[in-house]
């Protein structure tokens, strides 16, 4: 049983003031495997005082300094891949080989590229020849208070600590309680590699308890936040009294349009992608919207695809799923996939009730619906599970249509040969990313939505962006720098 009770404050791991114990389940075995605390408000003052306090002496750091730490960490964080790797894998359920890539290596990515960034990144910008004597300064925000979801973890907290430490913010990080672990080891790392205290401050809670206290707090100059379009609404809400910054980065509904005319893997790219994670990304693509010249073919692959997927548990190595993260989790999606066939959309694949084999874990059989329309549960609804919508078209307006009619707009996906099609398409879809022909979209690219996908930018300049103030100044004098 693993004991993590302690929180990491003012660069000090202390006992908390004001907390209560809260059980870590494996979803693989459904039994405990770790204990944290939750804190309570004295142990979120305590944080947000030590950023409160640190904050003007980290502002004013050069930015070579901070490039450097920013070195220090990436250094210390592959050296830790392994432990970080089994943490993932334990706390919230990805096969520990998909922990090792994808999971571990998002963080190391985002590191990367956040210190390429904050290399050209320039602080102190000229308002342009009309105007010599004018300075745009990027001043860091202040005190961030983050909250990050359980389903990437090292994905989203290396999205935020990192570029809010490049940009000279200080900050309280309240991971998800459901999986602590990662961001309990990542304090670790960011210890070793020398953050000094009070910059970066960890308070474990849940959204009710802490993230409350956190974005209403009056000494909390932003909040970040990743998660449900329900909980953004209600941070949003608790943070106006305070009148602080508010990002978000919520969920979404993906489309993936296939034309008649896309590569011949494009079906099975899609439905591993909606799987990955067992189906547990934000930007999954799990409506997949499809020619019907080609409909028929399509299920027919998705079906295979879905049956040929191996389950297992997450400490089992090799290519397979894992379960969802929680026992909530597990009857959410369950609940919908019986939505979808009261509703009477047609089940392909997979369906209620665990994989065979199965009779203890969070596990989820793959699932592929055929025969759905936009208005259905399943089509409007983010499952957050592995369930697959594929919904026919015959025009592409129609295509782009049914893509853009939802609540969300996160990330849409189209295949087809044609380029000016593609870009066509592109142009008029209304979410904040789209991604063509299983191209991935490049190092520093930003990441985020519109509509109830949220309201900000992750990654690369825009990342950095988001943790400043722009302050215009008049009268500058340009040689006492």
């Amino acid at each position: 049983m693993i004991e993590k009770r302690q929180f990491y404050v003012n660069g000090r791991w202390v006992a908390p003031q004001d907390g209560s114990d809260c059980n870590v389940i494996d979803p693989s075995t459904e039994e405990v495997c770790a204990v944290i605390s939750l804190g309570g408000q004295a142990d979120t003052d305590a944080a947000v005082r030590a950023a409160r306090d640190a904050g003007c002496s980290w502002a004013q750091t050069e930015k070579t300094e901070r490039v450097a730490l920013l070195e220090r960490i990436l250094e210390v964080y592959k050296r830790r891949a392994p432990e970080m790797a089994e943490a993932i894998s334990l706390e919230m359920g990805a096969p520990i080989d998909l922990a090792k890539t994808a999971q571990v290596g998002a963080g190391a990515g985002h590191i990367k590229n956040f210190i390429t960034a904050l290399k050209d990144f320039s602080f102190d910008r000229p308002l342009g020849a009309h105007a010599p004597s004018d300075r745009i300064l990027m001043d860091p925000v202040g005190v961030v208070g983050m909250i990050t979801p359980w389903n990437w973890p090292m994905n989203q907290v290396t999205l935020k600590v990192i570029p809010a430490l490049a940009t000279g913010c200080t900050m309280v990080l309240k991971p998800s309680e459901i999986a602590p672990l990662s961001s309990l080891l990542f304090a670790e790392i960011l210890h070793e590699a020398g953050v000094p205290a009070g910059v970066f401050n960890l308070v474990n809670g849940d959204g009710a308890g802490v993230g409350t206290q956190l974005s209403g707090h009056p000494d909390i100059d932003m909040i970040s936040f990743t998660g449900s379009a329900r909980a953004g609404v209600a941070i949003s809400k608790n943070a106006a009294d305070t009148l602080k910054r508010v990002h978000l980065e919520l969920g979404g509904k993906g489309a993936n349009i296939i034309f008649a005319d896309a590569d011949e893997k494009a079906v099975k790219r899609g439905a591993l992608h909606c799987f990955n994670n067992s189906g547990q990304s934000c930007n999954a693509p799990t409506r997949m919207l499809v020619s019907r010249d080609i409909y028929d073919a399509a299920v027919e692959t998705a079906v295979e695809v879905a049956e040929g997927l191996k389950i297992g548990a997450a400490h089992e190595e090799g290519r397979h799923m894992g379960p969802v993260v929680s026992a909530a989790q597990f009857d959410k999606v369950q609940g919908l996939i019986e939505k979808g066939i009261a509703e009477g959309a047609r089940l392909a694949a997979g369906g209620p009730g665990r994989p065979e084999g199965f009779n203890r874990g969070y596990f989820v059989r793959p699932t592929v619906f055929a025969d759905v329309n936009n208005d259905m549960t399943i089509a409007r609804e983010e499952i957050f599970g592995p369930v697959l919508s594929i919904l026919p078209f015959d025009t592409e307006a129609e295509a782009i249509r049914i893509a853009n009619d939802t609540e969300y707009g996160l990330t849409n996906y189209v295949q087809s040969q044609d380029g000016a099609r593609r870009n066509r398409v592109a142009r008029q879809l209304r979410s904040g990313m789209v991604e063509m022909n299983g191209q991935p979209r490049g190092a520093g690219s930003p990441f985020g939505g519109i509509k109830r996908s949220g309201n900000g930018r992750e990654g690369g300049v825009w990342g950095l962006e988001e943790f400043c103030e722009v302050k215009a100044v008049s009268g500058w004098a340009p040689d006492q720098d």
